[in-house]
């Protein structure tokens, strides 16, 4: 059982419906995310991010693993009783089983420190379990490459760096905070900071989102014109088929590079809180969006704000599109610096690096750039 779990999780092909597959591991992965959140009830000192467990209601987070578990042992039983992939049912099975010998929903919880080093288990879990519900179904909707399937290939590598980069969150604001603070914290100006801090809502959000993405723009132009980045950016790059998980393909340097330049002129200008979290939802979706297998364009807003359409093209392997397009909210930004896509196609033919020398499978991408002798 174990043997084959393995060979599951290393391989890269699709997963097509009608022989169980993909009810088996919807089973297994909404099973795993029980027995997580079953461990988060145990120990939320140590297991869920502390700016989210203040906002928790607590019975509705008992009701969302109760059902969880129901979905997943049903599903579980289903494929055992139809004898489909039981190996892959009974797995889920098991963890569906050992989470409720934990406790299941009715872990109780007192009280407990809140100064502790933390894993966002918490925000793995909500942030999975969202985005695959909210983005697939939106694909299923407006979905560009009808045949593409759900569990299309590579999946598993995307999803381990989705598991890596989210669990890893704790660690990863940590990291970056401390840098802004180290490298950026003498720019800080109090007068600056307190006129950023009173603006207007609206009128802050918009300086918050462009300030970011030029920001966003000249590290990303980076990553691709200087050698030494690119070994780093290609891992993204190197995704074959566009979709929400597509855009979880990072490597974690990039990833700490890329948010304490970010964060560093959000911090320095001093933008409010609520301001703050604002942006952080437009970027959570947009970062999502905009890899999504889905056919949008939004006319002529399409030359303002960064689309799917805007986006799929600069993933693109075709000509005209190589080193194009580095805007990540505002498109009118690589047309203000002559790097938007000019082709007569509406949209790009083939995904990936071109010569597609990045290997598969995430542990081989997480040590590419230092191998890479290209």
């Amino acid at each position: 059982m174990f043997k084959r779990l393995n060979e599951l999780s290393e391989s890269h092909g699709a997963l097509r419906a009608g022989q169980g597959m993909v009810a088996g591991v919807i089973a297994l992965i909404l099973a795993a995310l029980c027995f997580l959140g079953v461990l988060a009830f145990h120990f939320p000192q140590y297991l869920t991010t502390p700016e989210l467990r203040r906002s928790y209601n607590v019975d509705v987070m008992r009701q969302l693993l109760f059902w969880s578990m129901v979905i997943a042992g049903g599903l579980s039983v289903a494929l055992i009783v139809l004898g489909r992939v039981r190996w892959l049912a009974a797995s889920a099975f098991g963890l569906v089983v050992l989470s409720a010998l934990l406790g299941g929903h009715k872990v109780p919880v007192g009280s407990f420190a809140t100064n502790t080093p933390y894993i966002g288990l918490d925000w793995f879990i909500l942030d999975l379990m969202g985005s695959a519900l909210i983005f697939i179904f939106i694909e299923k909707l407006f979905a560009l490459r009808k045949d593409q399937p759900v569990f299309r290939p590579e999946w598993q590598t995307d999803f381990h760096h989705f598991l890596v980069n989210h669990m890893v969150v704790g660690f990863v604001l940590l990291a970056t905070n401390l840098m802004v603070h180290q490298f950026f914290g003498w720019a800080a100006n109090d007068g600056i900071r307190g006129w950023v801090a009173n603006l207007n809502f609206w009128v802050a959000l918009f300086l918050i989102i462009l300030v970011a993405d030029l920001v966003q723009y000249w590290t990303h132009r980076a990553y691709h014109e200087v050698p030494l980045l690119w070994r780093i950016h290609a891992v993204h790059h190197s995704v074959k088929s566009m979709d929400w998980l597509a855009g979880s393909r990072q490597h974690i340097l990039e990833l700490l590079i890329t948010r304490t330049l970010v964060l560093a002129p959000i911090y320095v200008l001093g933008f409010s809180k609520e301001v703050i979290d604002a942006y952080i939802i437009i970027v959570g979706f947009q970062a999502v969006f905009n890899h999504a297998n889905v056919s949008v364009r939004l006319g002529p807003l399409r030359y303002i704000i960064v689309t799917p359409n805007f986006h799929h093209w600069h993933h693109s392997q075709d000509a005209e599109a190589l080193d194009k397009n580095y805007a990540a909210h505002f498109a009118f930004l690589d047309y203000l610096f002559g790097t938007a896509v000019k082709s007569d196609k509406v949209w790009p033919t083939d995904y990936g690096v071109l010569g597609d020398y990045v290997p598969n499978g995430f542990f081989k991408q997480l040590k590419f750039p230092f191998t890479w002798k290209g």
